[in-house]
């Protein structure tokens, strides 16, 4: 099992702590944002494997900012796998 704190940039959320297992999402926690929305991203993607959260909130767009929760969310999942190797 392999635990990450990631810094988001450009977001409302400032931090997100993953943890991750055999490809696979094992928790998430994000610090700061839109906490019911937040959660309910986080139980969604427990148990999924990273490269299916990437391929559905990569480049998710926040209004007109050029990032999002999900998206830095997939940032982080992207450093986790690094991580990993």
């Amino acid at each position: 099992m392999k635990k990450i704190i990631y810094q988001t940039e450009g977001t409302c959320a400032r931090i997100i702590e993953l943890t991750g297992s055999e490809g696979c999402i094992v928790d998430v926690k994000f610090y700061g944002g839109c906490n019911g929305n937040l959660q309910g991203i986080s139980a969604l993607i427990k148990g999924m494997p990273y490269d299916d959260v990437i391929a559905r909130l990569n480049g998710i767009r926040c209004g007109a900012k050029p990032t999002s929760c999900p998206d830095q969310l997939c940032r982080a999942i992207e450093q986790l796998k690094e991580a990993n190797e």
